[in-house]
């Protein structure tokens, strides 16, 4: 949150304009909501505990980058990030994940951020420790009386040594070489921790809540004894696991929980996605496979407008978090969900249907534009792929007009059509196309190997 702090609602936009092409009133309202809670924590008075996040709704069809900006939200705000979709959950009492999960879920994001940033801090003593380790796994230490160099190195004379000088030696060199990383490849054997898995089922005719069932799991795990297996792998591979072992030694776990909570709460952004899937359409009360939608919404609302979550990790509560839903409301309208839940989330954006040329720049523009994916994966083999502008133009013209005649699906009918463009070619790397070939995309190429895509688009929706 301290990095955070610097990051100007200009500025967060501006970081998503890097990934998220259009949808600038959508990027500005999660900016502002966004810079809010920083302003938040930054208030002084008692107000601070009563200024509660303006939780979003996002109006728009599929694919034009509802999800896309919550996630790249939370990577810019590194902030515990979870998202679900609303059709999967029931109302309390049907089989199915109930509404906590969502805030369940979030507190294991919190824990792995804080753990990484754990490990990070204890990451050199770690490696000193391990380094150790291996040294002794590679020449085990002669136990006897210890000594004191008085000689220099080059005085030391091998045929007048003792076992234990001679040791100390070779351990040294050996030492050398693992800081150097010339014995990465070699294999040793090491033991290794195995998770004791207590398989616990339904205890008490299922009464129990997922946090308790986590937590009493957790419990019985501890209480039994740790088993170890010996593994024969790589120094690196040993390394790595070691690492592992010693770091999570040397952290806290009482205070990782207690900060995972706080970032949880005051940084946390849960993702509603599909809401627009129990939103009860006019006329369509009563039962069947609607039967518990209303119910689900009714479970919603405590959790969006704040409540005690049990967790494993502690009570959660989710007053400052922030809720962004989203859903395409084809069949339904925002109006059909209850108006409780309506009035908790204040602020509804309408994302705008992607056009032709929003298709042009989503090709050329973002960091992890799908061209240059491509391009990354014929690289990798060491084969070279290149693009006419008038090429990535036609690309555009055809995902565009396919979605207007078939059906919108945003900018993910791009991965249909550069698949279907590019197959052919990544079918043929390395066998027939070798290493430090170039393959050059014109406007007719693109036009020859999609024309039957074209041709076959409205015979498509009579295909089984």
């Amino acid at each position: 949150m301290e990095n955070m702090n610097h990051l100007t609602p200009k500025q967060i936009v501006a970081e998503l304009d890097k990934y998220i092409i259009g949808q600038t009133d959508a990027k500005r309202n999660v900016a502002i909501a966004l810079r809010n809670r920083i302003r938040r924590l930054m208030v002084k008075s008692e107000l601070q505990k009563d200024i509660v996040p303006n939780n979003i709704l996002m109006i728009g069809s599929t694919g034009v980058g509802k999800t896309e900006i919550a996630r790249r939200l939370a990577k810019i705000a590194n902030a515990p990030f979870t998202k679900v979709e609303a059709s999967k959950f029931t109302e309390v009492g049907y089989v199915g994940r109930d509404v906590e999960s969502m805030v369940r879920d979030l507190v294991e994001q919190a824990v792995n951020l804080v753990k990484e940033a754990k490990n990070e801090e204890v990451k050199e003593k770690a490696a000193i420790i391990v380094e150790d380790m291996l040294l002794d796994i590679l020449i085990p230490p002669v136990k006897g009386k210890g000594f004191s160099h008085s000689s220099g190195k080059d005085d030391f004379n091998p045929d007048n040594a003792t076992e234990q000088e001679l040791n100390e030696k070779t351990r040294e060199r050996f030492k050398e070489k693992l800081k150097a990383g010339e014995l990465e490849d070699r294999k040793i054997e090491i033991n290794v921790k195995q998770s004791s898995s207590s398989g616990i089922g339904m205890i008490g005719n299922g009464m129990m809540d997922e946090a308790s069932m986590a937590g009493l799991q957790d419990m019985l795990s501890n209480m039994m004894p740790k088993r170890t297996k010996k593994r024969k792998v790589t120094i690196a591979e040993a390394r790595k696991i070691l690492m592992e072992e010693e770091a999570s030694k040397l952290i806290d776990f009482d205070e990782v929980k207690e900060q995972a909570i706080k970032l949880a709460e005051n940084n946390g952004i849960i993702f509603i996605d599909e809401i627009d899937k129990i939103a009860s359409g006019s006329g369509k009360n009563g039962g069947g496979p609607d039967v518990s939608r209303e119910g689900v919404q009714r479970d919603l609302l405590p959790i969006v407008e704040g409540s005690a979550v049990n967790t494993k990790y502690g009570l959660v509560h989710t007053d400052h978090v922030l809720f962004i839903a989203a859903g395409a409301f084809h069949v339904s309208k925002p109006s059909d969900l209850i108006p409780e839940l309506q009035g908790r989330f204040p602020i509804r954006v309408e994302l705008t249907s992607l056009t032709q040329e929003d298709f042009y720049k989503i090709l050329k523009d973002p960091k992890n534009a799908l061209t240059k994916q491509y391009q990354a994966l014929f690289e990798s083999e060491q084969v070279y792929l290149e693009y006419t502008d008038d090429a990535i133009q036609e690309i555009a013209t055809l995902a565009f007009s396919i979605n207007e005649e078939v059906e919108n699906i945003g900018a993910r009918r791009l991965h249909t059509v550069m698949s279907h463009l590019l197959n052919d070619f990544l079918f043929e790397v390395p066998d027939t196309i070798q290493p430090n070939s170039k393959i050059m995309i014109t406007k007719e190429m693109v036009q020859e190997r999609l024309s039957s895509l074209v041709k076959n688009r409205d015979l498509s929706q009579y295909i089984l």
